[in-house]
């Protein structure tokens, strides 16, 4: 039951930050542009399966697109929100989809699988 919790949860991020794009009426072409870009964080497995962890957690953990989407807000960087909202989307649907963040010793290794 906790796996369906995070699942929905993946749901309900997504719902919401697509529902906040949809109102700022942000551009559907920067979206489809930017939605995969987290994904580049992969190419750190090319090194090794450490870095290729980290590197992805990075860009796949919630912090760093809602401290840049507060940033963008604060100090009215127009540019900033639709990016950190298109991130937060991207996350979303990996957790809806159960990728969850990877631990160092294989990368179908994850917090979700771990639940």
């Amino acid at each position: 039951m906790n796996r369906a919790y995070l699942h929905l949860e993946g749901l309900a991020v997504l719902i919401l930050c697509l529902y906040f794009y949809y109102i700022n009426e942000f551009s559907w072409l920067l979206f489809f542009v930017l939605l995969l870009v987290p994904d580049i964080s992969m190419l750190g497995y090319a090194i090794n399966q450490s870095i290729g962890a980290k590197l992805y957690n990075i860009f796949h953990t919630y912090i760093f697109p809602i401290i840049l989407l507060i940033s963008g807000v604060i100090f009215h960087w127009s540019i900033i929100i639709p990016i950190a909202i298109i991130w937060t989307i991207h996350i979303a649907i990996d957790r809806l989809c159960g990728f969850g963040l990877k631990y160092t010793t294989n990368f179908k290794d994850t917090h979700l699988q771990k639940v």
